[in-house]
């Protein structure tokens, strides 16, 4: 459970981030691009920021577009390492590698003016992850972070304060996942025709207005 205070210095911490780069003429899609050429697929930075400290990793890229990604310019993807989750066993499913480095967290879909729209975890082949349950990814949420100043200080600590900000929804999404595992066929994690297990449009501003709120009451 989070509390309000650490709620509310997410949230001014997510403000702060796009503020801050809005000023001076760029946005968190700009800055994770880093000038380089935008090619689809490609991650951004190259070979990810990875928090040798934390273990949290991450990176931006894009698919090619779609009627289904009409909203998404591009997506930040959110792992921990192997390493960050010691003791979490694999998630039991036959259709799931257990020598994988990376476990995926979740997706953050960003429009082409650097703005979050929709968060979203993916099927297991989509980043070649080792399934790692929901209940162990919930429970080391509170670690997740990118604590580095390079590529980009401002979206490491973005993409940090916004899994705090929005770790509830986080959870809910990965139990979903799990879920929609459960329930599948044992080759589901390979299916190549469903990348998204489960999607929840964000609402940046509704959400600031929420721990405004929380914030008031808890005052």
């Amino acid at each position: 459970m989070i509390d309000a205070e650490e709620l509310a210095d997410a949230a001014a911490e997510v403000v702060d981030c796009m503020r801050v780069l809005a000023k001076g003429g760029s946005s968190l899609v700009l800055e994770a691009i880093g000038g380089r050429d935008f090619v689809q697929l490609d991650h951004y930075p190259p070979g990810d920021v990875i928090d040798p400290e934390t273990h949290g990793q991450m990176y931006f890229h894009a698919h090619p577009p779609s009627p289904a990604r009409q909203a998404d310019f591009g997506h930040f993807h959110c792992f921990f390492r192997r390493e960050g989750l010691a003791g979490a066993a694999p998630l039991d499913h036959p259709g799931n590698p257990t020598d994988r480095p990376t476990a995926h967290v979740i997706a953050v879909s960003m429009d082409a003016h650097g703005r979050p729209t929709a968060l979203f975890t993916t099927n297991r082949w989509v980043t070649d992850e080792t399934l790692v349950p929901a209940e162990a990814l919930i429970a080391a949420l509170p670690r997740f972070a990118i604590d580095l100043a390079h590529p980009s200080w401002p979206v490491n600590r973005w993409i940090t304060a916004l899994v705090t900000l929005y770790r509830a929804e986080i959870a809910d999404l990965l139990r979903a996942r799990d879920s929609v595992l459960a329930a599948g066929p044992a080759d589901l994690p390979e299916d190549r025709a469903v990348e998204v297990l489960s999607h929840r449009p964000m609402d940046l501003e509704a959400k600031l207005a929420e721990v405004r709120r929380l914030v008031g009451l808890h005052g």
